[in-house]
Parts: C-alpha cells; structure tokens; sequence
C-alpha cells in the first residue's frame, strides 16, 4: 500500500485507475485529447534519433510512436495487460525500469506521471536510462486549465482521470533542472472545457485559436521534450602559491677584522 493523490491506493487499486483512464480516452472528451497529443507526437517524434526508443505505459490502444524513425522500439507494460501491442513489451514499472543504464535513445512517457506514487522517481529512471543528450518526452494534465477547474470539481469521484495527481508545467521544468535536463518544448493542447457533448465543444471551439490571450499555457494536456545534459569533467589544475626562495646556508667564514689582523700582524 502507497500513497498517492493525497490517499492510500494500492498497486492493484492503481492498475484499475489506469483501466479507467484508458477507457476514458476512447470517448469524449478524451479521444479528442489524446488525437490532439497524438498529432502532436507525429510532429516531433520523426526529427529524434538514435538506437533505441522506449515508451512507458500506454494510451489505450494508441499507437503513439508510428511516425518515429528509430527501428529498435519497445513498450515497458506497468499494467501487466496481455492486450495486443505492436511493438515488443516488458513488463515493468516506471519508478524502477528493467533497463540498463546509459542505453536508450529516446523515452517517451504518455500520461504516466499522474498515476504513479512516486512520479519524481520515475522521471529520474527516466534519466538514469537515457544516454547523454538523449530525450525525454512526458505528457500530462494541466491544473491550471479548465481540466484542471474540473478536476478539482469531481476529484471526490475517485474516478480517472479527476483522481490522478496532475504535474503541472513549472513542477515538471523544476524536476528538470534538478535532473540535468534542458526543456526544450512544451506545447499545449485542448484549451476547451472537457464536457462530452460534441454540440457543447462546438460551442467553445473559438478557445482553441492561438490569438486567445494565454493560449499555449491553459491546455488541457501538455507535451514536453527535454534533453539530458551532457556532464563533463572540468579539469581542475592545482593552484600554486610562489614559494619563498631558499636561502643558501654555508659555513661560517672569518670576520673582515680577523682578517685585517692577521694581515698586519694584529
């Protein structure tokens, strides 16, 4: 038993949130988030490369990595689902991936973070995995939308998604910079209220335009690239203070008045 969202949930309890949240996204309003995060990664997934690319955890039965280059793909499963997936799978969690250090291209992570009791450990895993200068894409719900003023509304429900611990924006850029990440994006998506009647989206659609003051921060759901900072050594040389000179000591020689008086028979 852990905690998470303010509660006690247990790791069972959460894989059923999860199954939920996926139902979710097959309807209104959630099929439109998740089409609209969808497009979003067919934009950015084709101009990042490498060897290998990892998701973790799944969006329903999106296939949300059909536009990236990379051959070798492989989906770490946090739900131990059998359902068909068409890329090879590891069962896993993410706080603890089943991976090597130093050794993936790219990690993508679907809306992971809001059902997991330790979200700041699954983006550290999500560090350690990666190579130097590799990426790391995370999406998630905003708070600090009209989601989020939903959210608040029906978190009380206990159902996913209202239940799930959003990460907003700046927490997730503050995790980052602890990290060693540089944010490299952050796009915003689905600035309507998230109600289930199409007539009624219909209605708001006049939010989605760009000219909306505050439009690329008020999304519902977000998509952040993040690259990991190459660390390097910086060659310390040692500092050295100037020595004092060493004084030349040797045998004490006659005084100049011995001298002089041995001379004139002194």
């Amino acid at each position: 038993m852990s905690t998470f969202a303010g509660r006690s949930v247990s790791e069972p309890g959460r894989r059923a949130l999860r199954r939920d949240f996926h139902e979710w996204l097959t309807r209104r309003p959630g099929s439109l988030i998740l089409d609209a995060e969808r497009a979003h990664l067919d934009r950015m997934l084709p101009d990042l490369f490498g060897y290998h690319l990892v998701q973790v955890g799944r969006l329903a039965d999106a296939n949300l990595l059909a536009r990236s280059r990379i051959l070798g793909q492989t989906v770490i499963e946090v739900d131990a689902d059998p359902g068909p997936f068409r890329h090879p799978v590891v069962q896993g969690r993410a706080s603890a991936l089943p991976l090597e250090s130093d050794g993936v291209d790219v990690v993508v992570m679907p809306h992971v973070l809001e059902f997991e009791s330790e979200p700041h450990e699954a983006v550290r895993e999500a560090s350690r995995v990666l190579v130097p200068e590799g990426h790391l894409v995370i999406t998630g719900f905003n708070p600090w939308s009209l989601f989020g003023v939903w959210r608040a509304a029906l978190h009380s429900r206990g159902s996913a998604p209202w239940c799930g611990q959003l990460i907003s924006p700046s927490r997730l850029k503050d995790w980052f910079a602890l990290l060693g990440f540089d944010l490299l994006e952050m796009g915003s998506h689905f600035r309507r209220p998230p109600l289930r009647s199409q007539r009624l989206l219909n209605r708001f659609r006049f939010l989605e335009h760009d000219a909306m003051p505050l439009s690329s921060v008020v999304g519902a759901a977000y998509v952040a690239l993040a690259r990991k900072r190459v660390t390097t050594l910086t060659r310390v040389r040692p500092r050295w203070r100037p020595g004092r000179r060493l004084a030349v000591v040797g045998l004490a020689g006659p005084s100049a008045s011995n001298v002089a008086r041995r001379r004139f028979g002194a």
